[in-house]
């Protein structure tokens, strides 16, 4: 499967993944509001999401793709089935035993990343916060399995499955909050349990598409024997410093969490939902490319093509700015026209509308920051080198709670975002630097022409975009969610019509993106 194909695969089911994460937010949005429940239930939700990141996805893959990859190309399947089997055996009794401490230190995880729970006042949102976090704690053990399914699957590029699960999460939400929470006596809890139900549903997908690959892991591998394995104590080295480098941004969303809860309430919540809009452009573009990009890394440094690494990592950041660009612009100029046209209805206000969209905008800010993230650092994990990044993760950390003393008594919850976007920028850019230094980037010829087509392309799609905008009062009730939806249709494919337009009349081809270096023959 070609790169620019694989990632067209990973973009529209996680396009899918992330319309019907939309769907699910709606519903909770016109169910609960932005209540002081719903804040509970994201922060709970954020604390299973949190260590998944820290131990699964982010840490796990990072250090266990890129040596897979070099297992599977250099020996035998036999070993490359070992190797699955006693990673899986020490992944799944860690993340156990995290879980049940997690369970019953529940009310003090609630606490480290939500004191503003502990007010008086909001003892109800504490103790929902804790009953939610018990139910989802378990969650954390079937993601890390679905990690570790995931790895195996993309190492034999498998893309599909990976990026289609995540859509039996949002779905099993959606049909806990509509068919179980008029059953519950606390309706919020319906969501909590949706969650576990789809954290299942996950796993036996992925293990089945396993089964059918021939590389389902054997969960009766020695423990004793496995720790004794050098090459999973090498994965287990790259999971050390992996592991900070990740708990380092997880350590800036659990700042950035507790200070939202001694905002205004409904402040986690604006957030939340923010959040999942900057997901659509961060994972269609950032997350597809990078996903794809990891394995095909990995192979150009196992087979020292340095020459085709360096013009895979070109490849990607090329198509960030082709994408990216125009994303962040439609975030910008019609913020009020997506919050409104998705999550306008039932309990969600007016005056939700416009405090989530401050915290889109200010979250736009960061776009070509994040999306570039997701190209620049595999190209540190593809060599094997975790270290690097991690330094710059822990520079980013402390400059992002600097910009926190002087953006939130000034903006807010929106301060929290424009604090993210500013951070995931200057981590872009020392990624950059430090790639060049060592001389594993080189840019292709054409990057000033690229540059100068986009700004102009840019201006334009901006100008038009701001030109319509004000023709629609977008929390007009008289607005339906289907008008609102054609108008915030049309106007986006104006805006991009525009864009796309514009680059073709400057020059630019776009035919010249679509096939990323082959490798040597």
């Amino acid at each position: 499967m070609s790169l620019i194909r694989a990632a067209f695969t990973v973009s529209a089911f996680t396009l899918l993944s992330r319309v019907t994460g939309l769907l699910r937010d709606i519903i909770i949005a016109r169910t609960f509001g932005a209540s002081a429940l719903t804040d509970a239930f994201w922060v709970a939700f954020r604390i299973p999401n949190l260590l998944r990141r820290l131990f699964a996805e982010g840490a796990f893959s990072q250090a266990f793709v890129p040596i897979l990859s070099q297992i599977k190309n250099n020996e035998s399947a036999t070993r490359t089935q070992q190797v699955i089997d006693r990673v899986a055996v020490l992944l799944f009794l860690t993340l156990t035993l995290i879980t049940l401490v997690g369970i019953v230190g529940a009310p003090i995880v609630v606490i480290a990343m939500a004191s503003g729970l502990t007010e008086s006042s909001r003892t109800n949102e504490y103790q929902a916060a804790v009953v939610m976090t018990q139910i989802m704690f378990p969650y954390i053990i079937c993601m890390s399995m679905v990690s570790l399914a995931s790895g195996v699957l993309n190492t034999f590029k498998r893309f599909a499955v990976p990026a289609f699960t995540p859509i039996l999460l949002n779905l099993s939400m959606i049909a806990a909050s509509i068919g179980l929470g008029p059953f519950v006596s606390q309706p919020i809890y319906a969501l909590a349990t949706g969650v576990m139900i789809g954290g299942l549903l996950q796993l036996a997908t992925q293990w089945f598409a396993l089964y059918r690959l021939g590389m389902q892991p054997r969960l009766s591998a020695s423990v004793k024997v496995s720790f004794q394995d050098a090459t999973v104590k090498r994965i287990m080295k790259q999971m050390v410093p992996a592991t900070i480098g990740v708990s380092v941004a997880q350590i800036s969303l659990l700042i950035n969490t507790n200070i939202a809860t001694w905002l205004a309430v409904g402040s986690v919540t604006w957030l939340s939902f923010a959040d999942r809009l900057m997901e659509f452009p961060t994972a269609l573009i950032g997350v597809a490319l990078g996903t794809v990009l990891l394995p095909s890394l990995s192979k150009a440094h196992a087979q020292f093509d340095d020459t085709r690494y360096s013009q895979l990592l070109d490849w990607g950041l090329r198509l960030v700015f082709l994408c990216g660009v125009p994303a962040a612009i439609t975030m910008v100029m019609l913020s009020d026209a997506l919050v409104a046209t998705l999550f306008h209805y039932g309990a969600f206000s007016a005056y939700d509308v416009s405090q989530t969209q401050t915290a889109v905008m200010a979250y736009s800010v960061g776009l070509i920051g994040l999306l570039s993230v997701k190209i620049l650092a595999p190209g540190f994990y593809g060599k094997q080198n975790i270290r690097t990044p991690v330094k710059i993760a822990i520079f980013v950390l402390i400059a992002t709670q600097v910009l926190n003393t002087i953006l939130v008594p000034w903006l807010a919850h929106a301060g929290l975002a424009l604090s993210i976007g500013l951070g995931a920028c200057m981590n872009a850019l020392a990624l950059l630097y430090a790639l060049k230094k060592r001389a594993v980037y080189q840019p292709e010829p054409g990057w000033y022409a690229f540059f100068t087509r986009q700004l102009l392309a840019s201006v334009v799609m901006a100008l038009v975009l701001f030109y319509f905008r004000g023709f629609i009062n977008w929390t007009s009730d008289d607005l339906h969610i289907g008008t609102r939806a054609v108008w915030l249709g049309c106007f986006i494919f104006v805006g991009l019509s525009t864009y796309l337009l514009t680059l073709l009349l400057t020059g630019q081809r776009l035919k010249d993106f679509k096939r990323a270096p082959s490798p040597k023959p």
